[in-house]
């Protein structure tokens, strides 16, 4: 790593996924809260931090909050059985309007008089080799060459991560920064200013399509040089795993920011993505369970010969494989002298799922004062002055319309809301600080709280949450009418293969040289 003496124009910079991108219910809707960008206001002044804007139509791929309030408006707080059919085709009419924006003029989504790279090189979706291989070049080429599709089976954008790509990589589509990774756009920053922190957030797309997609299928060699829709794994080997983290590390390197801080890989199996079901039915209160299936399906109704599942051998193979990743995490950063953020632990210890309904790391004080002045969130604080926040499926009481479970992940299942973002900053917060950072402010709980919607003011359509699930995902009744694809589905696939098969791939990786 190389240590510069000058004071580096730029505070913060990130090289990520969709994690520090601030990706939530779906989509990345406001970058604004990101984890990153609390950890930037902790800053004073607080320092220039440049991110892309997603605002439009609630955000990219979709936005399930935005999508459930638009339901409340059209049909009230409740949906009833006769409300069902018009309510799909009102779904419907929404995701078509959204998808129809995002894959419309490229021209109107380029950021107009801003000539620097985003300090938020975060993509959604990006693996770790994605660092070093995709460009806004690339990325178009692929949207020109196979184009979108109008089915009511795809309704969401089909090239949504690459839009995305373009977005962040190169914000007015311009050809200076076509050919840019965003290793290239960090680089362009440090040549131009220079980087004091550069947080590196890499690697949970490279064992998340195991849970998303239910699969488990090992990386191959050929899966380390092929572009995101040639890649056919689900869960990366450990030697893969070592070899590309290693090439990031000497790339991250050569870059030259003065300080680099990274983090572990939570356990996929925490997110409420899956939902545990034993045989007999039965909810233990610690360990795993037989399977692992979609979030949308119910006990009761779960069939392993017909519903898409992981085993309970292959939810503790997840766990360790997670372990052997943060150890080459651990090893190749103590190699190059980065901070490391150890989330993992964090996030582990207040799965209260996974240890029978008690947390093993107190959350922090000042979180716990924000709850208990909010008025919307003073209830989530229990008489030992603890938070009851979980990280189980965000659950709604049906008299008051408060969240009664859940609140630190978001409607996906898969990313953390808000308040969870929060979390994650409070994690590097104490650990940069630790390591020399000097922040001037604590972290603005107040601010977090209040912008968490989902948790102090959620849609009171999530009381009848089973209902709201088999909408999105379309039940057997609603396929007979034939109106439409599984939202929740496709937006899981999305997650785990973010492109369509390609057979032109090789024309447009050759299309950079």
């Amino acid at each position: 790593m190389r240590w510069t003496n000058s004071k580096p124009e730029h505070k913060l910079a990130v090289i990520g996924d969709s994690i520090s991108q601030g990706f939530q219910n779906g989509g990345i809707y406001r970058t604004d809260l990101s984890f990153p960008a609390f950890l930037n206001r902790c800053f004073e002044p607080v320092p220039d931090f440049n991110q892309p804007l997603f605002t439009a139509q609630g955000g990219i791929p979709l936005n399930l909050e935005v999508l459930l309030r638009g339901l409340a408006d059209q049909y009230g707080d409740t949906l009833e059985w006769h409300e069902y059919i018009p309510a799909c085709t009102h779904l419907f009419s929404t995701l078509k309007r959204i998808k129809r924006y995002w894959e419309g003029t490229p021209a109107l989504l380029a950021r107009n008089g801003y000539s620097f790279p985003y300090h938020n090189q975060s993509v959604w979706g990006f693996a770790m080799n994605d660092a070093w291989m995709i460009t806004e070049r690339t990325s178009r080429k692929f949207i020109e060459n196979y184009k979108e599709t109008y089915s009511i089976f795809s309704v969401l954008p089909d090239h949504a991560m690459y839009t995305t790509a373009r977005m962040v990589l190169n914000p007015v589509l311009s050809e200076q920064f076509a050919d840019h990774t965003m290793l290239d756009n960090i680089n362009y920053l440090q040549q131009n200013g220079g980087i004091e922190n550069l947080i590196v957030t890499m690697g949970h797309n490279n064992i998340i399509g195991a849970v998303t997609d239910l699969r488990f299928q090992y990386s191959e060699d050929y899966d380390l040089e092929a572009m995101p829709s040639e890649r056919n794994y689900t869960v990366y080997r450990p030697e893969h795993f070592e070899l590309e983290y290693r090439k990031l590390a000497e790339r991250v390197s050569r870059v030259g920011a003065q300080r680099v801080i990274t983090q572990t890989i939570p356990y996929v199996t925490i997110p409420p993505v899956t939902r545990g079901v034993n045989e007999d039915l039965s909810r233990p209160k610690r360990g795993y369970f037989d399977y692992y299936t979609r979030f949308w399906v119910w006990d009761n109704d779960f069939d392993p010969d017909r519903h898409p599942h992981l085993t309970k051998d292959e939810a503790i193979r997840l766990d360790q494989l997670v372990d052997i990743y943060n150890k080459i995490i651990r090893d190749v950063s103590r190699e190059y002298g980065w901070i490391v953020v150890p989330l993992n632990r964090y996030v582990n210890a207040i799965a209260r799922r996974r240890h029978g309904g008690t947390t093993y790391l107190p959350y922090p004080e000042d979180f716990k004062e924000a709850l208990k002045r909010n008025p919307a969130t003073e209830h989530l604080v229990d008489g030992g002055g603890e938070p009851t926040l979980s990280t189980n499926y965000l659950r709604i009481d049906e008299e008051t319309g408060k969240v009664r479970k859940g609140g630190i992940f978001s409607l996906d299942g898969i990313h953390p809301g808000t308040i969870g973002y929060g979390l994650i900053a409070h994690v590097y917060y104490k650990t940069m600080k630790e390591h020399g950072v000097e922040f001037d402010k604590p972290l603005d709980w107040d601010y977090i709280i209040k912008n968490d919607t989902l948790v102090t003011h959620p849609p009171y359509l999530l009381v009848e949450l089973r209902k709201v699930l088999r909408l999105l995902s379309l039940g057997r009744q609603e396929r007979i009418l034939r109106i439409g694809g599984n939202i929740l589905q496709q937006l899981m696939s999305l997650f785990s293969k973010p492109a369509r098969p390609v057979k032109e791939t090789k024309r447009l990786r050759d299309s950079r040289l």
